[in-house]
């Protein structure tokens, strides 16, 4: 089921990013774009949770972790904004989507087995597969004279990516009753009353963006901006949300690569609809050789 969720997660990030890229193509700015669609997906959150379950029940511990966990998402988006800024688009995204491999790492040397993370000589040959595809994928032989600024942006949003991914399957954990005691595991939470988690993960995402767009900008977003703007929050926050119940309900099978699943779709969609709609060049063999990595990674889950 977890598997399910994440290309679910990865089929509506495909859609948020088509309309941050039609709202540039209209001439508005990431910026503001990224303002008004976290703005609209805490709405979205909002819905899906509380509203959603009828359950307004106020925690502090669950709202605490949220906004902490936040903080790296909103750390991520800023880093991700500056990374284009300075260096290739193609290369930034494949960075970007190559550490999510990482966290299952993370999280098998943190925690091991006995917590359902474990990781396989098969997974980690299906994720460096999918590491060489994504990269390859997003091969430019455009010049950087930004090289050093952007090199160390992309390996700023790495470590952050890498961090907010184990983050969320260390909330899982944190739900699970009947797990082997741990330093890391402090303390458990009922999977009762945790409804303002996820909105306060993406208050905090948005309201770093609002920090940075006043800090930056000094005009009100544009109509296309706050248009596709609304339609990327929608279908951010419902990424989002599936996103964070992917590893919650996720087997033990599925932790090592879920998160590269979600990444290899994304590239897959996203490259589907820039050749089908703006006739761009596709690396088709690179996608490929992603898919051939999730496939080898499946192999350690069934046990062939």
């Amino acid at each position: 089921m977890g598997i399910f969720f994440v290309v679910l997660a990865g089929l509506l990030a495909s859609i948020s990013n088509f309309c941050m890229r039609r709202s540039i193509d209209s001439g508005g700015s990431s910026k503001a774009y990224l303002v008004v669609q976290l703005t609209f997906s805490l709405l979205v959150m909002i819905l899906l949770g509380p509203v959603r379950t009828g359950d307004y029940t106020w925690s502090w511990p669950p709202v605490w972790i949220g906004l902490f966990g936040g903080v790296f998402f909103g750390l991520l988006m800023w880093g991700l904004g500056k990374s284009l800024e300075h260096g290739p688009p193609g290369l930034t995204f494949a960075a970007l989507n190559s550490s999510t491999v990482a966290p299952a790492i993370v999280m098998t040397l943190l925690f091991g087995s006995l917590f359902g993370h474990s990781y396989s000589l098969t997974n980690g040959l299906g994720s460096s597969i999918v590491v060489l595809g994504l990269v390859w994928a997003g091969w430019t032989s455009q010049r950087n004279e930004n090289r050093p600024i952007w090199l160390f942006y992309i390996g700023l949003i790495i470590i952050v990516h890498t961090i907010f991914l184990a983050f969320l399957q260390w909330w899982a954990l944190i739900l699970k009753p009947g797990l082997p005691p741990s330093a890391l595991l402090p303390f458990h939470l009922s999977s009762e009353h945790i409804q303002w988690f996820m909105p306060a993960v993406l208050f905090t995402g948005a309201a770093f963006q609002w920090v940075v767009y006043i800090a930056k900008r000094h005009r009100l977003p544009k109509g296309s901006e706050v248009y596709f703007g609304i339609l990327g929050g929608i279908t951010n926050g419902a990424c989002t949300f599936f996103l964070i119940l992917a590893p919650q309900v996720g087997a033990a099978w599925e932790n090592a690569m879920i998160f590269p699943i979600f990444s290899v779709s994304i590239i897959l969609i996203c490259n589907a609809w820039a050749q089908i709609i703006y006739s761009e060049r596709v690396n088709w063999w690179a996608n490929g050789l992603c898919v051939a990595g999730l496939i080898v990674g499946t192999i350690a889950w069934q046990s062939l």
